[in-house]
């Protein structure tokens, strides 16, 4: 088996490293919103997992219910963060498979 070129090797290193640091300003420059109860309760993150914005529609808003605004909190947290992590995984995915052809 022969060995790689070891100047191709770099370059394609350094063309993934180039991809790698688009993917994540794209993700840091990206806002995506999570949601609970079909709506009532939206957060939005931002790419660096920082929370922008929360919605809450104020007919859920219940002075003796307050575990289920709770829920409906954390479920929209949750949701954004699951759609934070696919994005992430969407930009950086074909990257990481790029790997491969690096020889690792």
């Amino acid at each position: 088996m022969s060995q790689p070129d070891m100047n191709q090797l770099m370059q394609q290193a350094q063309q993934m490293q180039a991809q790698l640091q688009e993917a994540q300003r794209e993700i840091a420059a990206s806002t995506v919103k999570g949601e609970a109860g079909n709506g009532l309760v939206t957060i939005s993150v931002a790419g660096s997992g920082e929370v922008t914005d929360m919605e809450i529609d104020p007919k859920i808003v219940d002075p003796e219910d307050i575990d289920t605004l709770k829920d409906l909190l954390l479920g929209a947290f949750k949701d954004a963060n699951q759609k934070l992590q696919t994005l992430a995984e969407e930009k950086m995915g074909p990257l990481s498979q790029g790997m491969s052809g690096l020889g690792f």
